[in-house]
């Protein structure tokens, strides 16, 4: 299928491309290990996380990765730690969600791509009324990915934490509602939850530099096997299970 432009006006031919693009994972294990070589980011999983993670893996059953969102390059800190994770099995597995307008750079795009992007039209940016028809294909799209066995990785606050980076911020009902797609298609999602910390911040909404990046806490919690049958309970349940992770990445940082 030909490359579409990543525009809202043409989200359904973007999501028919989606639903089936398959990144080389030879390519994404090559940046995946690059990019943990230049940042080294420091791993700590809660107790029994690691066993519960490598069981979870060798069953098949599909991640739904929650992570928290502090600065922009998150998604280079996240490749490094999955490297240097239990992660590294299902690296070239994993679709990660991404906002559209990273996908309007060809350069930028071809990196994204080859990392297992799937754009997201954000309401913030496009308004809600008008991203409600591409968010439900985007949703459906994650789940029949997970049917296949992908995991999905979201950063559920939706946008850059510039209050208070120990806190999660408000959680979205929209990772709740593709575990609840999932399910219908007769998958069980298994929730991780990925704490990021790159130390304390005088002020939040100053971006981490690049040493700073490179010192970053990443903390695992342990996968949760059984969630609510209700997207905003699940949504709920996501934004205390990362607050726990979150908590443990401040803790060890």
């Amino acid at each position: 299928m030909e490359l579409p432009e990543v525009l809202l006006e043409h989200s359904d031919t973007v999501y028919d491309f989606y639903r089936d693009h398959r990144q080389s994972r030879v390519q994404a294990w090559g940046a995946y290990a690059f990019l943990a070589h230049r940042y080294r980011p420091r791993i700590r999983y809660a107790e029994g996380a690691r066993e519960s993670l490598r069981t979870v893996i060798r069953q098949g059953r599909p991640l739904l990765v929650a992570i928290n969102h502090l600065s922009e390059r998150d998604p280079y800190t996240v490749a490094a730690a999955a490297w240097r994770s239990g992660l590294r099995r299902v690296i070239g597995r994993v679709r990660v969600l991404a906002k559209d307008e990273l996908f309007l750079d060809p350069a930028q795009r071809r990196k994204i791509d080859m990392m297992g992007g799937i754009p997201v039209f954000r309401g913030k940016d496009h308004g809600i009324r008008a991203v409600h028809a591409a968010g439900q294909r985007m949703m459906d799209i994650c789940a029949e990915r997970m049917a296949r066995g992908d995991g999905i990785a979201v950063f559920p606050e939706g946008t850059c934490n510039d209050v208070d980076p120990t806190r999660v911020q408000p959680v979205g009902s929209g990772i709740g509602h593709i575990a609840f797609h999932a399910r219908k298609r007769g998958v069980q999602p298994v929730l991780l939850s990925m704490g990021l910390s790159y130390g304390p911040q005088t002020d939040p909404a100053v971006r981490s530099d690049d040493r700073e990046i490179e010192a970053a806490s990443c903390y695992f919690g342990a996968p949760v096997l059984d969630l609510p049958a209700r997207p905003g309970d699940i949504a709920r349940l996501v934004r205390t299970d990362l607050q726990q992770a979150l908590d443990g990445a401040v803790a060890a940082y």
